[in-house]
């Protein structure tokens, strides 16, 4: 296991990925970190057939995902990876997007057994982190410099696999898209996000906003950003 950018990525996506790798029809899926359901709503829709367990540790937007009606195989949670509110050997697959570095490094080893705990045997878990590179993350490190716990969950991940509960199944190297209408758009998503309260002066937010339009236009005005990502695939013991 490398944590690097490599060159000649393709752009995919974490569903098309997911689609091509895993099993979800008629299984107990548990998606740690769900934020504001997107890629829960695409998963439940996409497998009918599955159960999905999303979790969010952010109290405003678990709040807001319960007022979520017209998804019946989907059950909202407010938990985190440290403390899974579930049986033992309940869960086929457990699924983390982008949520792994968000965990407190003192709480990496905890998640870790929680979530050994609560999958069956030979099962699943896919973990989507991205690499600190590229120009997207040129702009996010102006505001939220995320070096050190990138570090600290791929190092938590390392060591999952060097333990004797968790085996590498597969490494996946790709670009994934992230697109914004414009800087207001960008602001939404990022900056006022709920789960994270950045302290942007008018000075840094002035100049979060020149970097962000110094990147290149689509033809539609839109900016996008391939963002290079890396995806552990492990298996429980």
């Amino acid at each position: 296991m490398q944590l690097i950018q490599k060159t000649g990525l393709a752009e995919s996506s974490d569903q098309q990925l997911m689609a091509e790798k895993l099993n979800m029809n008629n299984s107990h899926v548990l998606e740690l970190g769900c934020g504001t359901a997107f890629v829960t709503r695409k998963l439940a829709e996409a497998y009918p057939s599955a159960h999905i367990t999303a979790a969010e540790v952010d109290r405003i937007q678990h709040d807001k995902n319960l007022q979520i009606d017209d998804l019946p195989n989907v059950d909202f949670i407010l938990a985190g990876m440290q403390d899974i509110p579930l049986p033992n050997g309940s869960i086929d697959l457990v699924i983390m997007l982008k949520s792994l570095h968000h965990v407190p490094t003192e709480l990496l080893l905890q998640g870790f057994q929680e979530i050994h705990r609560v999958l069956k045997k030979n099962g699943r878990v896919y973990i989507s982190e991205p690499v600190f590179d590229g120009a997207f993350n040129e702009i996010l490190k102006m505001f939220n410099n995320e070096e050190q716990v990138r570090k600290s969950a791929f190092e938590a991940i390392k060591q999952e696999v060097d333990s004797d509960r968790f085996d590498l199944v597969e490494e996946i190297h790709f670009l994934s898209r992230s697109q914004f209408d414009d800087f207001k758009a960008f602001e939404a998503r990022i900056l006022n996000a709920t789960h994270s309260e950045f302290n942007v002066s008018a000075e840094l937010h002035q100049a979060v906003m020149d970097k962000f339009n110094q990147h290149s236009a689509a033809t539609d005005g839109s900016r996008v950003f391939l963002n290079p990502m890396r995806v552990d695939i492990l298996a429980k013991i």
